[in-house]
């Protein structure tokens, strides 16, 4: 064993404890030693989170990991499995088709997070009292901020290769959970100061209380969230090897799902099977019952004509009575045709790759010991233009359907058995 590493780790590490506890009992000692104005501290705490939020939409974007999605889900579902990817010329660094959704979420959901901050920190503390001195202190700071961010963003993330190592939902996850704890925190704090204060009547709204009484325990709180998730930072690995060890998972060792090759390799003289044109246009009809959040948006915009026709605005109503029928279709459709519209089905007859000529890459594989169901199942759209689903279960108990095939017959011999019987249903499961 190599003790010189392990020592210059934990020297590392009580150099990067120590600077931890500096920083975060600076502010503290500033205001009760060096009469540090509070509210240029908590308003620079405030922006600091912004900076943070901003470089974990950034990293969520160059994320090297895929995201978990609902595979079930309309339109984000297609996109958690497939690995297309934006690539950066000359470099391994990406932008994931999967990251993409939950950067879309992530950025109004962040920003939301950031403006309730504000309003039970700078909102109670208030930056009427803020000189001129301390408005440029605070243009001052951020650009560190900003600097240091970059740098870690550049070096540690990207050159060294954390990316490599996150997901998008992994790289907003820790700002997230900062952010609500620092909302919640600051809340109840303020909460507190107000009750336990004979000189605040109950009636007073957060936005008039005294600066002077909440100011303090508010910077506190803030300090003390920070100094949690920097402690955090320190103590990684001890934490993931604390979480790996106990039955609870408390996600400090969770790992984001890599992406897997597919075998694409087929011995023989290969067959390609495209599903039935008629079966990948009008697909997404007949599967419309699966996605009933659909179905409640088509409520919703009927709900919406129903108050329009209230007051006799019948233009508006049409407009939202066709908007109530065609809007479920058509993000159906586009699911459907995501997931099905340029998939091509390719056989020797000992085994079944799925490529996605769209994004140029295979799904998936199946070979005669994968599957533990075989069954062909006949909907209304493959009875009118006479072609068929093979849905193979697998032996992780996952699902496999291969939609609107005129001909199965090629991609059943690759099974040792017959498919059980044909079922006729309502609608493609």
């Amino acid at each position: 064993m190599d003790f010189s590493h392990v020592s210059s780790s934990l020297a590392a590490q009580r150099r990067e404890l120590f600077a931890v506890v500096v920083v975060n009992i600076l502010p503290l000692v500033g205001v009760g030693v060096l009469g540090w104005n509070i509210s240029a501290l908590v308003v620079l705490y405030w922006f600091e989170l912004a900076v943070i939020f901003l470089f974990a939409v950034l990293r969520a974007l160059f994320a090297g990991r895929r995201s978990e999605l609902d595979t079930a889900g309309l339109i984000v579902g297609v996109l958690s499995n497939r690995r297309a990817a934006l690539t950066l010329p000359r470099t391994d660094i990406a932008i994931r088709l999967s990251s993409i959704p939950v950067v879309l979420i992530a950025i109004p959901l962040l920003t939301a997070v950031w403006f309730a901050v504000g309003a039970v920190t700078i909102g109670v503390v208030g930056v009427d009292r803020l000189g001129d001195a301390s408005y440029e202190m605070i243009t001052l700071a951020l650009f560190v901020m900003v600097f240091k961010e970059t740098g870690q963003l550049a070096v540690s993330y990207l050159y060294r290769g954390a990316y490599k190592e996150h997901s998008a939902q992994t790289a907003i996850r820790g700002p997230f959970i900062r952010g609500g704890l620092l909302f919640i925190g600051g809340l109840v704090i303020v909460m507190t100061a107000a009750v336990g204060s004979d000189s605040i009547a109950s009636d007073v709204p957060l936005s008039e209380l005294d600066p002077t009484l909440v100011g303090s325990p508010v910077l506190v709180g803030i300090v003390f969230v920070k100094f949690g998730f920097d402690l955090a930072g320190v103590f990684r690995d001890q934490l993931t090897e604390f979480d790996e060890s106990t039955a609870t998972t408390f996600g400090w060792a969770y790992e984001p799902p890599t992406v897997e090759s597919v075998n694409t390799s087929l011995t023989e003289a290969v067959t390609c099977i495209r599903p039935d044109w008629r079966g990948r246009l009008f697909g997404g009809v007949t599967n419309i019952a699966r996605h009933s959040e659909v179905l409640k948006l088509g409520v919703i915009i009927w709900l919406v004509a129903a108050l329009f026709a209230t007051g006799q605005v019948w233009h508006i109503v049409a407009t939202l009575a066709v908007a109530g029928v065609v809007v479920p279709l058509l993000l159906v459709s586009v699911d459907y045709w995501l997931r099905f519209g340029a998939l091509e089905y390719r056989t020797d007859g000992d085994a079944i790759v799925a490529y996605d000529r769209l994004f140029g890459h295979a799904l998936w594989r199946i070979e005669p010991w994968d599957e533990i169901d075989l069954r062909v199942e006949r909907d209304i759209l493959d009875t009118s233009i006479g072609t068929n689903t093979i849905v193979v279960r697998l032996q992780d108990d996952s699902i496999v359907r291969i939609p609107r095939v005129s001909d199965p017959e090629p991609l059943l011999e690759v099974f040792d058995r017959q498919p059980d019987g044909v079922s006729t249903t309502d609608e493609e499961l």
